[in-house]
């Protein structure tokens, strides 16, 4: 389904049924006298964004550090990859909802159900900001605790009333931040309005990094070879370039333009840099167009070229990557793979990468103009805070990275 068709039916169906389910939810209250004792099965609940699957890590591994709970999972299955990155839940712990039809959409989601009462999850962290159905299956899981983002007296999205542990989401701390206070509040032994009046430590939001083998390098290095011939690892050094960014957010791709004088600058700067334009196979024809204006040798259409598992072990060859503001920044951060990130719509300070990061950001009046109020949906269609971010200025940036490279033997 398009994201444009999904938020209409997240409105239309939404609405209604969060303003049923939360009088439904009360009147089981009224029976039901509140559980608190401490969660063995928690689910996370993140389906749309792959980026966020790893901002979540180190939230996950304080639970099960902490608490000793079992880990699991509710994912788009087209996101299923990010999270066995880190292999923090386990393969059998993640269930996948299915949103290409209409009809699977709803088997599943109706399948989750009972899936989390055969798991026996007894509690539920709903990570989502901008989502009534994630409300939903929270509400509907069964779960005794169920913890979340709360409005209160802020401005947002009726997301009805289901949770028992309600988190104030904290709009000038850094998201992953705020998915560490929601396991705070679950792991509190009292009642608090708001919950996680706690304080979220530097050493709470170290990621995780993968181990890559020399046989996973010499798989990515024999590809590389493949596409480009002659190339050895000794003198050829990687630039990434990634100029994709998700559909639910378009605005936040730098002008292809802009990349192509980007990418020309580096080629004349450093004879040695081997650029590597990635993408998944459906961005294949858009990289091809952006080699063919580059119109040079070193530089390689290598969308498609290796699977999701293989992106660690490319990284951990590469030098750098310049990429817009979307999943690529986050998923390298799991090795030490430097990275520039441009932002636009979104701001670093909330969404930057946990990783060897350097964002590029022009803070324009309306930039970022995309937060939880406004269901992550901007008005803009002119996305000048990525245009006023000229090649130059990125260039300058890249340069001592550039200037590292030169100076290897």
């Amino acid at each position: 389904m398009k994201v444009d068709t999904m938020r209409r039916i997240d409105y239309y169906v939404g609405v209604p049924l969060c303003f049923i389910g939360t009088i439904l939810c009360k009147l089981c209250r009224l029976f039901c006298k509140p559980d608190r004792k401490a969660p063995h099965n928690v689910l996370f609940v993140e389906l749309s964004e792959m980026g966020s699957a790893i901002l979540v890590d180190p939230a996950m591994r304080k639970l099960r550090r902490e608490t000793g709970a079992t880990i699991h999972f509710a994912i788009f299955k087209k996101n299923k990859p990010s999270l066995e990155l880190l292999k923090t839940v386990p393969a059998e712990n993640i269930y996948t909802i299915r949103e290409d039809s209409m009809l699977f959409f709803v088997f599943d989601t109706l399948k989750l159900f009972l899936w989390t009462r055969t798991r026996k999850i007894d509690a539920v962290i709903d990570l989502e900001l901008f989502s009534r159905f994630t409300a939903l299956l929270t509400g509907f899981s069964g779960a005794a605790a169920r913890v979340g983002f709360h409005a209160y007296y802020n401005e947002g999205l009726y997301r009805g009333d289901f949770l028992t542990h309600k988190v104030a989401y904290n709009p000038h701390m850094h998201i992953a931040a705020n998915f560490i206070a929601l396991v705070n509040a679950l792991k509190s032994d009292r009642e608090e309005i708001p919950y996680s009046k706690t304080k979220v430590s530097d050493e709470d939001l170290i990621l995780a990094k993968v181990s890559i083998s020399p046989i996973e390098q010499s798989v990515i290095l024999k590809i590389i070879r493949d596409c480009f011939a002659g190339f050895d690892p000794q003198k050829n050094k990687i630039v990434l370039i990634n100029p994709n960014a998700s559909e639910l957010l378009i605005q936040r791709r730098w002008p292809q333009p802009y990349y192509v004088r980007l990418i020309k600058m580096i080629l004349d700067k450093c004879p040695r840099a081997l650029v590597l334009i990635t993408g998944d196979p459906r961005e294949r024809e858009e990289a091809r167009q952006l080699k063919e204006e580059v119109a040079n040798d070193r530089c390689v259409n290598f969308a498609g070229k290796v699977s999701f598992a293989q992106l660690p072990p490319l990284y951990s060859v590469c030098e750098f990557m310049v990429t817009n503001d979307s999943g690529p920044g986050h998923f390298a951060a799991v090795t030490d793979m430097p990275t520039f990130v441009i932002f636009g719509p979104e701001t670093p300070a909330l969404y930057g990468s946990l990783g060897k990061s350097t964002p590029i950001f022009a803070g324009l009046a309306c930039s970022p103009c995309v937060n939880a109020s406004n269901h992550r949906k901007t008005a803009c269609k002119d996305n000048i805070c990525l245009q006023v971010i000229h090649p130059e200025t990125v260039f300058n940036t890249i340069l001592p990275n550039l200037g590292e490279i030169n100076a290897q033997s």
